[in-house]
């Protein structure tokens, strides 16, 4: 998978470009559906990186088609089944094969639903200065990458643009956002999705720590699952084997090239530092493993 060169950036001319995202380019197919391609780009720090991982966008590809299967019986989804390359140009069809679906054009929420099942990451920091994730009071005493008591919960995020970062808010902020009845479906849907994916993944040998998720209403305001799901570039995955209360576990997911990154003089703001090809062939033997082992 990772023998072929990266995609970087996509340019097809068949259809017009809605967007260039973070990793995705979105086109438009006609006014009910849009075509979007999983490039390798990888972000870090809400930063695009200038260096691609070859095969990443055909991989997370295969996960979210894998996971969108998987759990359509808790909430639709935004696939079609239209197959990518029957959409644009003979010879623009190398640039779809394999990394990019045909979805229902929806109308994305403007939060990110994100799921935490353990105490980490900025949630860590969080608990430590206050007891608290996103204003959610937990248990007194937990410890780093504890499994929090009673159950995942949800703390939602704003969507920034690219180059600004996504902001913690509150569940009050959000049912303003998107009223309460919405979000009390948004946050149920969120958990269940998370419950459920990490269940079958902790059999799999893989801790799902955390996940984002998006959502997306049609006209008749029906609720969809969109974007990308449990992907190593959305969740957090711990090998299972090597996960110990107390400390971060190393992961399948792209915190190995923040923590490379996070040792370099740099300042977090674009443009970022190259990245070296071995952090780069690790990256993508990790990402190449928690595929094989939750869809084997």
């Amino acid at each position: 998978m990772n023998n072929e060169p990266a995609l970087f950036e996509t340019n097809l001319t068949s259809l017009p470009l809605l967007h260039r995202g973070k990793v995705r380019d979105i086109y438009a197919v006609d006014e009910n559906n849009l075509l979007i391609i999983q490039t390798d780009r990888l972000s870090a720090f809400d930063v695009i990186l200038p260096t691609p991982v070859p095969g990443k966008g055909k991989l997370l590809t295969a996960l979210s088609n894998f996971w969108f299967n998987k759990l359509n019986h808790v909430i639709p989804n935004q696939l079609t089944g239209i197959a990518p390359e029957s959409v644009v140009s003979a010879n623009e069809q190398d640039q779809v094969a394999g990394r990019a679906l045909v979805v229902k054009r929806l109308k994305p929420l403007p939060v990110e639903a994100i799921v935490r099942g353990y105490v980490v990451g900025s949630g860590w920091k969080d608990y430590q200065q206050n007891g608290e994730i996103c204003g959610i009071t937990l248990a007194k005493g937990l410890q780093e990458a504890e499994k929090i008591p009673g159950g995942a919960i949800f703390t939602p995020s704003t969507k920034a643009e690219i180059g600004a970062h996504d902001e913690n808010i509150s569940l009050v902020a959000t049912n303003k956002l998107l009223g309460e009845a919405l979000a009390a479906k948004v946050s149920e849907a969120a958990v269940q999705l998370y419950t459920e994916a990490a269940d079958y993944a902790e059999k799999k040998g893989i801790i799902i720590a955390d996940t984002k998720f998006e959502f997306g209403l049609d006209n008749s305001d029906n609720l969809y699952l969109i974007d990308e799901v449990l992907t190593p570039d959305s969740s957090r995955f711990w090998p299972a084997n090597q996960y110990v209360t107390g400390k971060n576990p190393p992961s399948f997911d792209k915190q190995f090239v923040r923590d490379w990154l996070e040792q370099q003089h740099w300042n977090k703001q674009a443009p970022a530092p190259t990245l070296p090809t071995e952090v780069l062939k690790q990256t993508m033997e990790k990402y190449q493993e928690a595929l094989r082992l939750l869809t084997s």
